[in-house]
């Protein structure tokens, strides 16, 4: 008769930790979840109610106190998601584990650098674990295929990138030449800067050449930019196709117990990260 080996009490309590703090479909992991949310939006509220000069002239001690208690608050929940991982290093690695950091570093980089606590409404991104939270499945499925489209076209775009601002130096250059300081070009800087504005079809106003030709190279530009607005969006849009069809499986809430990874497949068995078993 064989018998089963009792896992080990650390290993145990660790597990009932991840249960909590990674998993959605139990009762106390929503709970938590729930509980997580609701805190990240009031901190964010927190920190937008103390740039008003008004609120923080009466409030400003309450508001300062609030932040720091929803700072220990994090940063004790962070170091729970550290160690409720067999792997910390490839979770604090990954986008929630850099997002997680970064949500409670601004308060403690304010007591050296006033101002960088108004940074806490970086962790507004953590709200996109609601997604897993709320069962969303089909929502994940569809994040993964715009990650893995914009991941497949990084290439092409950084390709475009290039030659945009190889063009916007020259016609830059250009401008520069045609309507000269007189006009308000005063460097090729400033020239290269209002072809940015002009190509992208922003048009601040700002800075317009005077001149005949000027306007003309600036008609040509504005014309451009419509026509270059169009490259990017197809290439995504091709990207975006052939994810679809490569990735029709519904994503899982499933939270990897080693590295804290998620986006498996609904089938999944094992971590397609790291290789442990889910």
């Amino acid at each position: 008769m064989s018998l089963s080996t009792p896992k080990p009490p650390s290993t145990h309590w660790r597990l009932r930790l991840h249960e909590i703090i990674f998993e959605a479909d139990t009762p106390a992991g929503k709970t938590f979840d729930i509980i997580l949310i609701g805190s990240i939006l009031v901190s964010v509220i927190i920190v937008m109610l103390e740039s008003i000069g008004r609120v923080r002239a009466v409030y400003g001690d309450e508001l300062h106190l609030a932040e720091l208690f929803f700072t220990v608050l994090f940063t004790l929940e962070y170091i729970l998601r550290l160690i409720s991982v067999k792997q910390p290093l490839r979770y604090a690695r990954s986008f929630f584990g850099i997002v997680d950091i970064l949500a409670i570093l601004p308060t403690y980089l304010s007591l050296f650098v006033p101002g960088t606590q108004y940074l806490f409404t970086i962790r507004i991104l953590r709200l996109l674990r609601i997604f897993r939270i709320l069962k969303l499945s089909e929502y994940l499925s569809e994040a993964t295929i715009l990650t893995s489209a914009l991941r497949a076209s990084r290439r092409k775009i950084s390709v475009f990138i290039l030659t945009v601002l190889s063009l916007v130096v020259v016609l830059g250059s250009l401008m520069y030449i045609i309507e000269g300081e007189e006009n308000g070009f005063d460097s090729i800087p400033t020239s290269i800067y209002w072809a940015i504005v002009t190509l992208t079809t922003v048009g601040y106003g700002d800075l317009s050449p005077q001149t005949p030709l000027g306007k003309a190279l600036a008609s040509l530009v504005m014309i451009m930019g419509y026509g270059i607005i169009a490259v990017p969006t197809g290439i995504v849009t091709v990207e975006l196709s052939q994810a679809a069809q490569k990735l029709k499986q519904v994503v899982s809430s499933q939270s990897c117990p080693s590295c804290g990874a998620e986006g498996h497949d609904v089938d999944a068995v094992f971590c397609k990260y790291c290789g442990t078993h889910l």
